[in-house]
């Protein structure tokens, strides 16, 4: 998949370093372990698929084990101006996220002109995988970030409900409180498409 086209080139190009510098240290790599794949979460792949909120940090984890390089910070100018920075979050872990067990056998490669697939395959989780990832914890910015992928028609609530039930499946602790979370969620997407169904009348 290619980012969405209001996605501005300058955090497109910022985000291209990262990855280059990373697909660098593959090079010595045998063939045979190669692509090493990326999975990408978080803010970085919610900006990817509806260019809103800008995210400073990138989430995501790897098919390998993987020795990353020191530099993976980006300092840029956003198109305003605006001074930036962009950088691999080193703490990031989605064992602390709601996940089903497919979302990295379906997530969706990511095509920016630059990244050789072929060493390092960029992918994003795909919008309904990035939603459920966010009702563990299901904070205000986890709330307007699926409001987000709803408005822009990329989830809906019933696969939705049914993606974070199955995902619910492997997961333990604090489980009422992640159904009232996928409750809360089902209902927030549920408004947004109310909202996309109604048209208003000719003539008024």
């Amino acid at each position: 998949m290619r980012p969405n086209p209001a996605v501005r080139i300058e955090y497109v190009e910022a985000f291209k370093k990262i990855a280059e510098r990373i697909a660098e240290t593959l090079g010595n790599v045998p063939l045979a372990q190669l692509p090493v794949k990326m999975y990408v979460a978080g803010g970085a792949a919610l900006h990817f698929y509806t260019a809103e909120r800008v995210s400073r940090d990138i989430d995501a984890v790897f098919s390998r084990r993987i020795a990353l390089p020191e530099d993976l910070e980006v300092a840029y100018r956003d198109a305003d101006g605006a001074a930036r920075l962009l950088y691999f979050d080193r703490q990031y872990s989605d064992t602390l996220s709601l996940m089903h067990e497919d979302a990295q056998d379906d997530s969706l490669t990511l095509s920016i002109e630059g990244i050789d697939a072929a060493r390092l395959d960029v992918r994003l989780l795909t919008p309904l995988d990035l939603a459920v990832s966010k009702l563990s914890r299901f904070g205000e910015q986890d709330r307007n970030d699926i409001v987000s992928l709803a408005r822009h028609q990329l989830i809906r609530a019933a696969p939705l409900r049914s993606r974070a039930e199955e995902a619910l499946a492997g997961y333990i602790g604090s489980i009422e409180r992640v159904r009232g979370s996928i409750d809360l969620a089902c209902r927030l997407v549920e408004d947004c498409e109310r909202r996309a169904a109604i048209t208003p009348l000719s003539g008024l």
